[in-house]
């Protein structure tokens, strides 16, 4: 660090004693040899960076004329989300296959995405394949996963395990979250490498830290079985809670079991009635649940679908009664706080 301090130094002492002659006559060369080359800014990327895009679109045309694949991607990607414009996926298709056939990656696997799902041309999902393995093959993670999946489909790929968890693995190190969730799944399983039940666990604890919500209910579920993991039951209902929370019926569901009897958490019938509610409202039916709620109150029954109606929100009810309770008066003497009635 101090050698590069150093020439730093060396190279204005170098720019203050040249002659008059050789000194440069504009700020850019002597801010090039203190700080190094300026970076080229691509303004229309910038300009879609601020939301300003109509800007980044008259920006990029001019470029993407010129068979500029970046500028090229970012029209179609302008287009396929109608940011500024009327979205029209047959139009960012278009560019996207301009961009891809220009050697543009990222346009390649959103062209390859859009024939694997029909979108604004017609599926082909065999073009897909091809295209997914074509920016595999230059490195792009998403790509590597989604070639991965093929080769477990086994119909537009070889149907092969054993490449298909080696490259399941390239794009779960490269903290791909699908990807780490689907090779915690394969270890468990043994599905084209050895069984590891305990790294399988740690690949899919990492896909659940990157809010990836099956990955949370699964890695609940482990922890809640104590399969590959040591058993912990307050862990599962905080991983439980979370997958709750982001709106899945099968967390809602069994997070609601949980607090019904009171495993990893207190018991509270009330609350475990709200995320039944929230559950059922998704289509999610449990009789097991339903008999362990059978001993709930009419009040606390009522109050809890309530809840349920206006979540994530307070219910009408309670945001009024907040408000009504007065201040609070300053605490007396041995500074205890007003007990509730």
């Amino acid at each position: 660090m101090m050698r590069a301090h150093l020439n730093i130094a060396a190279a204005v002492l170098l720019t203050l004693v040249a002659p008059a002659s050789a000194q440069p006559d504009n700020a850019e060369t002597v801010s090039s040899a203190v700080f190094g080359p300026r970076i080229r800014v691509d303004d229309a990327y910038g300009a879609y960076q601020r939301g300003f895009y109509l800007t980044a679109l008259s920006l990029a045309l001019p470029r993407a004329e010129k068979k500029d694949p970046a500028a090229q991607t970012l029209i179609a990607e302008i287009y396929a989300k109608g940011q500024g414009v009327p979205q029209n996926t047959e139009r960012a298709a278009g560019w996207y296959q301009l961009a891809s056939d220009n050697g543009d990656i990222l346009a390649t696997f959103e062209l390859a995405l859009l024939y694997e799902n029909g979108t604004g041309v017609p599926r082909d999902r065999e073009r897909a394949a091809k295209l997914f393995q074509t920016a595999a093959n230059a490195g792009y993670i998403p790509a590597v996963y989604n070639v991965a999946l093929l080769h477990v489909e086994g119909r537009f790929a070889s149907p092969d395990l054993m490449v298909a968890a080696k490259m399941m693995k390239q794009a779960a190190e490269a903290e791909l979250a699908e990807a780490q969730y689907d090779y915690g799944t394969m270890l468990i399983d043994g599905a084209g490498v050895a069984p590891n039940a305990a790294e399988g666990a740690h690949y899919i604890q990492l896909a659940a830290e990157q809010d990836l919500i099956s990955a949370q209910i699964d890695y609940a579920t482990l922890l809640y079985l104590g399969q590959g993991i040591p058993r912990d039951l307050e862990g599962a209902v905080r991983w439980y809670a979370a997958a709750a929370n982001a709106g899945n019926a099968v967390a809602q569901n069994r997070y609601a079991k949980l607090l019904a009897v009171g495993e990893g958490v207190t018991a509270n019938l009330e609350d475990a009635a709200m995320w039944r509610a929230l559950a059922r409202r998704q289509g999610l039916n449990d009789t097991d649940l339903d008999e362990l709620l059978a001993s709930i109150t009419p009040r606390a029954l009522a109050k809890a679908e309530e809840r349920a109606r206006f979540w994530p929100s307070n219910p009408p009810s309670e945001t009024a009664t907040a408000t009504s309770e007065p201040t609070p008066s300053l605490p007396g003497p041995t500074g205890s706080s007003p007990q509730e009635p």
